[in-house]
C-alpha cells in the first residue's frame, strides 16, 4: 500500500529485494560457539509475500523449528486477514473492508469489523494530535495521482503531472470530520459521496503493530517481522551475545543489497519499530523530476523536504504514520514535532545528503559509537 522500504536488518538478514524479489538467507546459529542461551534457542526466517503488496519477513530465535513454524503460520494468517479488511482496491467474499465503505461513500453507513474501527480511529487521533499531514481521507486526490503514476509507468515518455484544477476540485472531498465511526454500531459512514478513505500512510505499520502484540501474548519472546521494510523488533536477539538487533537503513543512492554502501546508518534497538518514508520508492520520471508518492495536502503535490526521514517509536502504526508526517513538514516543523512527543526520534536526510538527527536517534547509531550491547 505505501512505503516499500529497503531496511537491512544487519547481522540477521539480508534483503535483496527489487520490486519484489528476494534472497534470503538460511537459517543459523550466530556463532560456532553459543552461550548457554543460545543453546537453547537457534535463529529461523521466513518470508512470505501476498499481504499489502510486499515482502514480509519474519526472524526470530525459538527452541525448534516447528515452534517458529507455528508462530509464522499465524503471523502469516492474521496479516492476510488485515491485508484484505484494509484493502482500497477489491472486493473480498463475505467481508467489508475499507474499499466497501468507499463505494458506500454518502450512501449509508457499512458495518466493519473492530480492525477497522480500530485503524480508522487511531488514524483520526493522530491527524488530530501531530498534525493534518497524514490524512486517510485523503482517497480523492491520492486516487488521481495513483491513475497518472500508472499511466507514467505504461508509458513513460508522455508521463505527465495531473492538472491543478482536477486535485483542487478533489481536494473539497477531504474533510476527516467526514468520517463517521459508530463505536457501538460498528459503522463507518463517509457523509461526502465523492470522498473515498485511503490507509496507505498507516495500514501496513498498524497492521505490522497489531500482529506483534498478539503474536508476543502466543509466546514468541525474540523477534523481527518487517513488513515491506516497517521493522517491528521484540525482545532481545537470543543469541547470547547480543542486547539490541541491529537495523540498516539504506543508502537513498545506492542499489540495495548488503554492502557497505548500501547502508546509510544503523540503529540498534530492541521493543521498538522503524519506519522510513523516502522520495526513492514509489515515483515515476516527468523529464528530469522525480514525482514520488507521498503528497503534501497542502500543496497537493510530492512532498518536496527531504530525500527521507526514518522514525523509530515503540510502535509501529505510530512509526508509519509519523515518518509521512515528518517528511511532509519543513525540518524546523517536524524537528519540533518530533522533540514534542515522548519516546520518537528521527533522521532527517536532505537533498543535497545532508543528515540530521534527535539527540536520541544519535544515541543508538552506529556512527556515532553505539553497538548492539550499549
Amino acid at each position: 500500500m505505501k512505503k516499500i522500504v529497503a531496511l537491512i536488518l544487519t547481522g540477521i538478514l539480508i534483503f535483496t529485494f527489487m520490486t519484489g524479489c528476494q534472497h534470503n538467507e538460511d537459517p543459523v546459529v550466530d556463532n560456532e560457539n553459543p552461550a548457554p542461551e543460545q543453546e537453547a534457542y537457534k535463529k529461523y526466517s521466513s518470508t512470505f509475500l501476498d499481504t499489502f503488496d510486499t515482502v514480509t519477513q519474519v526472524v526470530g530465535y525459538t527452541e525448534t523449528e516447528e515452534e517458529f513454524n507455528g508462530y509464522v503460520e499465524k503471523i502469516h494468517e492474521r496479516m492476510l486477514e488485515l491485508h484484505k479488511l484494509y484493502d482500497k482496491y477489491n472486493d473480498y467474499e463475505g467481508i467489508n473492508n475499507i474499499k466497501t465503505i468507499n463505494d458506500n461513500a454518502g450512501v449509508k453507513p457499512v458495518k466493519v469489523s473492530k480492525d477497522i474501527i480500530d485503524l480508522i480511529l487511531f488514524s483520526k487521533n493522530m491527524y488530530e494530535d501531530v498534525g493534518t499531514q497524514t490524512n486517510i481521507a485523503m482517497g480523492s486526490v491520492l486516487e488521481i495521482w495513483h491513475e497518472y503514476r500508472d499511466e507514467a509507468e505504461a508509458d513513460p515518455e508522455n508521463a505527465k503531472i495531473p492538472p491543478m484544477d482536477d486535485l483542487l476540485a478533489a481536494s473539497e472531498h477531504t474533510d476527516i470530520d467526514k468520517v463517521i465511526v459508530d463505536v457501538d454500531s460498528s459503522t463507518v459512514y463517509l457523509n461526502d459521496p465523492l470522498m473515498s478513505l485511503d490507509v496507505g500512510a498507516v495500514a501496513k505499520g498498524y497492521a505490522t503493530e497489531v500482529v506483534v502484540r498478539e503474536i508476543t501474548e502466543e509466546g514468541f519472546k525474540s523477534g523481527i517481522i518487517s513488513a515491506g521494510g516497517n521493522i517491528r523488533a521484540f525482545g532481545k536477539p537470543m543469541d547470547g551475545i547480543r542486547d539490541k538487533w541491529g537495523v540498516g537503513i539504506q543508502n537513498q543512492d545506492s542499489a540495495i543489497g548488503n554492502s557497505e554502501e548500501s547502508i546509510l546508518e544503523t540503529v540498534f534497538l530492541t521493543d521498538a519499530s522503524v519506519v522510513t518514508s523516502g522520495d526513492y520508492q514509489r515515483f515515476y520520471m516527468v523529464g528530469d523530476k522525480v514525482i514520488h508518492h507521498l503528497i503534501d495536502p497542502k500543496t497537493l503535490m510530492p512532498g518536496d523536504y527531504f530525500r527521507a526521514v526514518s522514525v523509530v517509536t515503540a510502535d509501529s502504526g505510530k512509526a508509519d504514520f509519523l515518518s509521512t508526517t515528518v517528511f511532509l513538514l519543513s525540518y524546523e516543523e517536524g524537528r519540533q514535532l518530533v522533540e514534542s512527543l515522548d519516546g520518537v526520534e528521527a533522521m532527517w536526510v536532505f537533498k543535497d545528503g545532508r543528515i540530521e538527527t534527535t539527540d536520541g536517534m544519535k544515541q543508538i547509531m552506529k556512527s556515532n559509537g553505539a553497538t548492539a550491547n550499549n
